[in-house]
């Protein structure tokens, strides 16, 4: 990473409370203080060290360190009721703004209450913030001027590829004809895996694998429901080689599933399971992130059916 703009170094993020109040009350005050005037007024210029403490104490929060300064932080704030956590007060001192230290926060709280919603308040006069949100899985689900409400779905904790596996044979007891899911998830995340135990779900026939060079397979069911369409739009030059695959005339009779899909299936139907999965980089632990769209998921609480 290249340094133009402040400093570079080594960022460190840990859980605190009341006792990091002012290390997080200065990151606050920089950070707010550096945006643009707003009306109304931000109220995190109003914070002071004890109503920062007093947050803390209910809480928890985050405190990024960089060069052994304080240069980033975040409150939490937890609504058990609606297995929600609210994101408070999240800055980054100026001087580190772009070097990710903001990213590493959001990852940091995202793995620490993998099982809950999280959510955060938007300013609709910064759209680059909600921008920076919407980069991290979060989505807008209201909208009360001068605020934009954001949150990102639940993540379920896959221990490995046995877990993986069987996660996509339980979500196959939820699937039904007509349905579409897009898989998303770097090189090895496990989209296939959770296909097979799709595959195996449905009670389909043949043996599930990547279907990269194929592009498309089609496997019967064995048991009279639905047909499985596993799809790699990896190698698809675009949306129009998508559609060249006649995928439509096989959808309100089958299960239709494709890998590295985002940006290019959507087009094949309104009513779409979007399953996201993300690899720790220090352990075969995913997280994986469920989101229904269209009416066929309004009423359905995929993550909650699966947890």
């Amino acid at each position: 990473m290249t340094d133009r703009d402040g400093p570079v170094g080594p960022v460190t993020v840990r859980r605190v409370g009341p006792e990091a109040a002012a290390d997080v009350h200065a990151v606050v005050r920089s950070a707010f203080a550096a945006r643009p005037a707003l009306d109304p007024p931000t109220a995190a210029l109003a914070e002071t060290t004890d109503s920062i403490a007093d947050a803390l104490a209910a809480g928890g929060g985050l405190l990024a360190e960089g060069d052994g300064h304080p240069v980033g932080a975040l409150v939490l704030d937890p609504e058990p009721a609606q297995g929600r956590v609210w994101v408070r007060r999240f800055g980054v001192v100026p001087a580190w703004q772009a070097h990710g230290v903001g990213a590493r926060m959001v990852e940091t709280v995202i793995a620490t209450v993998p099982g809950e919603e999280i959510a955060v308040l938007a300013r609709e006069e910064l759209p680059r913030a909600q921008a920076f949100w919407a980069g991290h899985g979060f989505v807008e689900v209201a909208r009360a001027a001068p605020y934009v409400e954001m949150v990102r779905p639940p993540s379920l904790v896959v221990p490995d590829t046995d877990a993986m596996r069987d996660l996509g044979r339980r979500l196959a007891g939820l699937l039904r004809a007509g349905d579409l899911l897009v898989l998303t998830g770097g090189l090895g995340a496990g989209k296939t895996t959770f296909t097979q135990g799709l595959g195996a779900g449905l009670g389909v026939r043949g043996d599930v694998t990547s279907p990269t060079f194929v592009i498309a397979r089609v496997h019967p069911s064995t048991v009279g429901g639905p047909e499985l369409v596993h799809v790699d739009a990896y190698r698809l030059g675009g949306a129009a080689e998508l559609d060249d695959l006649d995928l439509d005339t096989s959808l309100e009779d089958a299960v239709t599933v494709v890998e590295w899909g985002a940006g290019l299936a959507e087009q094949l139907a309104d009513d779409r399971l979007e399953v996201i999965i993300e690899r720790n980089d220090t352990d075969d632990v995913r997280l994986v992130r469920l989101t229904g769209r269209g009416a066929r998921w309004a009423d359905v609480d995929v993550a909650a059916a699966l947890a």
